[in-house]
């Protein structure tokens, strides 16, 4: 043991450089996957755990006044219900800010879906206008208790007395009221109502929801909410962050494998010698394999370690969403059994593909085997005969030639080094497609950049003249959306119109045509998916009492609402209500043009009477993710540059035998260099082309994937512009070269003997 321990060292003190870059490697990716872990606790357990605490309902459902809910108590299935409720849809500002809110008549503390209160208390009796927020609205509103709401346009005051959690879909402004509870006197306008039904077995909640329409008829159902929706809509980006992370930690770590793969073969080719040695006084195989296996697994144990450290002391200081999802992952019960299982994972990974790589060097005979005369493939190929007859230089043919004399090997070298820039190429085109929703968010599915809503004190026609009338705004397009069930009444889903058939709405399709004639619309992969149909069919569904039939001729990229959506033009809908006016207007500004300074004008402009918003960005959630890719690109650099210095090794070492004819036929040390720098460069290039090739693709299919399952739809992904491939291609190439110069000049100048240290 003590002679393995001295081998052992006495090769770390030769490759230290080698064995920091693993250390750092390991602790990247085993840090990523912790990362991806918590951010998957993060987005699933805070709703879990408000959900069970709450009592939540699986199934809500928004009816009119005269609907008769309490029979839906008695359905199969049903285990207890929550309300009926009246509600009323108001608008409340706070602070200048403006929020849609569904007021929520409740006299007390429901035992089905009860909000849990984080700060102050439930409205008393002392508090006619006492209201409770739900927690993200009432950070809209920079509210908390003891504020007061205002209802524009009303001398209407509302007070808030508590902000509470709850599992209902949460406010998304332009998107998502805001639930506010509020006792049965604080309300006064006509409204609906709703209940909530809380299910035996919450897989049957399709079915549920098909029951209850039954009995209430379909034109009493305005919405239908389900817990599955609620529950995707909490997880939002952070469960995307989460798969990122995991996907190229998981990639990174197979790289990393790889790399240490070929560093250990490369290593054992050149230490024959030394191996022989060991086998000759006595080392059996066992403890040759065990030298090798003992030294990596160490480096991967300590950035394993160093790396879970990092994260249990100071993965709640890391800025942002990562932060938080480290804090609340490390309260969650299954954090020490992820905390252990991962490195672990990550360590005995590494140590079973250096155990492969290490069974070679048992296999070594502990006499020396004489070397062939030549290797295999040393000969000049025709190709480099013809460039020398060219009087290209000889260093850079020689370069190429030794770069691809032994083709297994050196397949082999420029797949474990390609695979680290592939996963470089998916992260770059990753962050492409988020920037690409930033600065072209025309062409991702956000083509106007405000929504506007106007009350009953404006009509439609003195809207749109003070919208039209700001230079600012490029094109303003009338809309309304409205809730419709779909086939079999399980769900609801939306059906928009925009624009006008003179004046159509900017939708940016994947596929199809747009929607001219009538009864045309285009839907997004959401709704494509819950029904089950394709760009060409026909689709029915119902609006209250009315039936809908559309032809769907173009998919539409489209981020809202899970891509559940169908939109056609305003006047098709007129078609089948006459009595519809518009109720929302789209604004696309013109080039330049800051929205929140229109829509701060806008507001003002229109008196208390205009909510003016922002269109939500879907790429505004993935801010983290810039840091990540970053994070991640580092690591998988770290990898690539362990397998460059494995192939540089190979290189020099492949390169001793051919040392004394070369000198010997007048090539300078100079020159001799530069056979060595070409053959890494040639090597590094063919692996910048394959990786970037085989990259591309697999992004697109990735990025596609993920946004077909988010209901987005494919179409999104974005090609990372030459001007950031070709710099990342020169980088790589250029840093390969310059990392060779020294060791190759080294060699270049030494005496060697044609030992069977030389290349196996």
């Amino acid at each position: 043991m003590r002679a393995t321990l001295r081998w052992a060292h006495s090769d770390l003190r030769t490759h230290r450089g080698e064995a920091l870059f693993i250390v750092l490697a390991t602790a990247g990716i085993v840090g990523a996957l912790l990362l991806a872990t918590a951010l998957f606790g993060y987005a699933t357990n805070p709703w879990q755990r408000v959900f069970t605490q709450s009592r939540g309902a699986h199934v809500w459902i928004h009816t009119v006044r005269s609907a008769d809910t309490g029979r839906l108590a008695s359905l199969d299935g049903v285990t207890s219900v929550a309300g009926p409720y009246r509600t009323e849809s108001v608008t409340v500002s706070s602070r200048g800010t403006r929020a849609s809110v569904e007021l929520r008549a409740t006299s007390g503390q429901p035992a089905v879906g009860r909000p849990l209160l984080t700060s102050g208390h439930w409205p008393g009796t002392g508090d006619p206008d006492g209201v409770v927020l739900e927690s993200r609205l009432a950070r809209a509103l920079l509210a908390e208790p003891g504020d007061t709401l205002t209802v524009p346009g009303t001398s209407r005051r509302l007070t808030v007395v508590g902000v509470a959690d709850s599992a209902e879909p949460r406010y998304r402004a332009g998107e998502q009221p805001g639930l506010v509870w509020a006792p049965p006197a604080a309300l006064r306008g006509p409204g609906g109502r709703v209940i909530g039904l809380r299910l035996a077995d919450p897989t049957d909640t399709d079915y549920a929801v098909q029951r209850a329409v039954t009995v209430l008829g379909a034109g009493a159902v305005g919405e239908v909410s389900t817990w599955q929706q609620a529950r995707a809509e909490a997880q939002g980006d952070n469960r995307l962050l989460g798969q990122v992370l995991g996907l190229f930690g998981l990639g990174a770590l197979v790289a990393a494998g790889f790399a240490v793969h070929g560093a250990i073969g490369t290593r054992i080719r050149g230490h024959l010698r030394d191996i022989s040695v060991l086998k000759a006084i006595g080392f059996t195989p066992a403890q040759v394999v065990r030298i090798f296996l003992l030294q990596h697994v160490a480096y991967a144990l300590l950035g394993a370690v160093a790396a879970a450290g990092l994260i249990q002391g100071l993965g709640t200081s890391i800025p942002g969403r990562l932060g938080d999802a480290a804090g609340v992952w490390q309260g969650l019960p299954g954090h020490t059994v992820a905390l252990f299982t991962v490195p672990v994972g990550a360590v005995l990974f590494i140590g079973a593909v250096t155990g492969l790589a290490a069974w070679r060097a048992g296999r070594v005979p502990p006499v020396p085997v004489p070397r062939p005369a030549a290797p295999a493939g040393g000969r000049l190929t025709g190709l480099a005969r013809r460039a020398l007859g060219l009087r290209l230089p000889p260093a850079l043919v020689l370069g190429w030639h030794r770069a691809f004399t032994r083709r297994p090997r050196t397949l082999a070298t420029i797949g474990r080094l390609a695979l680290p820039l592939l996963l470089i190429v998916v992260a770059m085109s990753a962050w492409t497609t988020i920037d690409r929703f930033h600065r072209s968010p025309e062409r991702m599915g956000l083509p106007a950049a405000l929504t506007v809503r106007a009350d009953s004190g404006m009509s439609d026609g003195e809207a749109r003249t003070l919208l039209e009338r700001d230079p600012r705004v490029a094109a303003v397009y009338p809309g309304l959306e409205v809730a419709a069930l779909v086939p079999g009444q399980t769900a609801t889903i939306a059906l928009r119109g925009l624009g006008t058939r003179h004046d159509p709405y900017p939708y940016p399709l994947a596929t199809g045509r747009p929607a001219r004639g009538p009864d045309e619309a285009v839907a997004g992969q959401g709704l494509l998916d819950l029904l089950d149909v394709r760009v060409g069919d026909w689709v029915r569904m119902t609006v209250g009492d009315q039936p809908q039939i559309l032809h769907i001729v173009g998919r539409s990229i489209e981020p809202e609402n899970a891509g559940r959506v169908i939109s056609t033009s305003v006047d098709t809908l007129r078609e089948n209500d006459p009595g519809l006016v518009p109720a929302l207007y789209q604004l696309r500004l013109e080039p330049g043009a800051d929205p929140h300074r229109v829509a701060t004008a806008l507001a003002a402009a229109g008196r208390g009477h205009l909510d003016v918003h922002a269109v939500t960005n879907p790429a505004d959630g993935l801010s983290a993710l810039g840091g990540v890719v970053v994070g991640l690109i580092a690591v998988l650099a770290l990898i690539g540059l362990i397998e460059v210095l494995t192939a540089i090794g190979g290189t020099v070492r492949e390169s001793e035998r051919d040392l004394l004819a070369l000198k010997a036929i007048g090539m300078s040390p100079r020159q001799i260099t530069a056979i060595t720098v070409t053959a890494t460069s040639c090597t590094t290039l063919a692996a910048v082309l394959t990786g970037t090739a085989l990259g591309l693709p697999l992004a697109h299919w990735l990025i596609d994937t993920q946004g077909r399952s988010s209901g987005i739809g494919a179409g999104i992904a974005q090609t990372p512009s030459p001007l950031l491939l070709v710099p990342f291609a020169l980088a790589a190439i250029l840093g390969a070269a310059t990392l060779s110069v020294l060791p190759a000049a080294r060699a270049a100048r030494r005496r060697l003997a044609d030992t069977l240290s030389a290349v196996a």
